[in-house]
């Protein structure tokens, strides 16, 4: 017997800053488990400012969203029945199966999932136990590699990875910095993370805050927005300073991208490094992230906020609202709460 499930579609591609009128929520009729599928029913999924960029039809480092189609991303859910091995009704899995409330597919394409760390549900691990921790934790300890006394500085300080880039920083005896959209967000950098300093950039200049809170220079950067800030930040990199290039969110919801960095004579002056690199590549380093990341979340020394939506109506407004800074740590569709 068929199920329906309601999905999120891209009705057309916008020019200039996304609306609410790019997206259109639908009704669609779902087939049977073939043998080797499962039907799940999704409980959380991930809205992330990279999406912006799937929305334009260039391809990027993701392919773009087709229109009239189910969109994806990152999502959680229990399996509903199985015609497939090794997953049982009941069962966690994660997928690629967002911006829907049920769907079937093969188990190839699905991640059985265990327990979430004490003091949190299944979501987390869409967040600091998912992609986003994953993310924070290959920038920092695989590329910048924090020397106790360092200064490193990281961008969108109060966002899904920068808050955890920034705490991971920390632990491993760095001097850190953040940037944050409000005053809001910038008393949470340092109150909650734990960052030794933080600023305003929507009402300070990042060049002058970092000369202040760094005069020696930093020798780290976790980057997430490109932009103004990534060029005050190359004037103020120390000799030999690490750059994890990890997004460029200043330009995703613009017509017209920010002209690139005009100091990159900063790189061979300085003897500069910088490194982008896409989480995705990296998944042989999830067994010792989640293990470390499991014991900072039981002893504290990591904390992890999440911003979360209920129901899939509010998955388009709650996407919108992460370019005008609404958010505060890991934005997740909240499907059964």
């Amino acid at each position: 017997m068929s199920e329906t499930t309601r999905q999120i579609q891209l009705a057309r591609r916008p020019r200039g800053a996304a609306a609410e009128g790019d997206f259109e929520l639908v009704e669609a009729v779902l087939a049977p488990p073939a043998e080797g599928e499962a039907l799940v029913e999704n409980h959380f999924f991930s809205v992330d400012p990279y999406m912006r960029l799937r929305m334009s039809g260039d391809s990027s480092y993701f392919a773009p969203w087709p229109l009239r189609a189910a969109l994806d991303g990152d999502a959680v859910g229990v399996v509903v029945s199985s015609r497939a091995a090794g997953l049982a009704p009941g069962d966690w899995v994660a997928s690629q199966h967002g911006w829907c409330e049920r769907f079937v597919a093969g188990a190839g394409e699905m991640r059985s999932l265990g327990e979430p760390p004490a003091g949190h549900d299944h979501g987390a691990f869409l967040g600091v136990m998912g992609a986003t921790g994953l993310t924070a934790y290959v920038g920092v300890c695989d590329i910048i590699v924090p020397r106790p006394g360092e200064s490193i500085f990281i961008t969108t300080a109060a966002g899904a990875v920068g808050s955890v880039a920034g705490q991971i920083s920390r632990l491993l005896g760095a001097r850190t910095i953040g940037s944050a959209g409000s005053d809001a967000k910038v008393r949470s950098v340092t109150e909650r993370y734990g960052f030794d300093a933080a600023f305003n950039y929507r009402t300070r200049s990042t060049r002058r805050a970092l000369g202040e809170f760094a005069p020696g220079g930093i020798d780290g950067l976790f980057d997430n927005v490109g932009g103004r800030q990534l060029e005050a930040a190359l004037d103020a990199m120390a000799i030999g300073g690490r750059i994890a290039k990890c997004g460029a969110a200043s330009g995703y919801d613009t017509p017209i991208a920010p002209p690139g960095p005009r100091n990159l004579h900063h790189f061979f002056g300085k003897r500069l490094t910088m490194r982008g690199f896409l989480v995705s590549d990296h998944h042989d380093r999830r067994p010792e992230f989640e293990r470390r990341m499991r014991g900072w979340l039981a002893a504290g020394t990591v904390v992890a906020d999440e911003t979360r939506a209920h129901g899939l109506e509010a998955a388009v407004p709650t996407f919108l609202g992460l370019f005008d800074g609404a958010n505060l740590g890991k934005t997740i569709v909240d499907l059964a709460g």
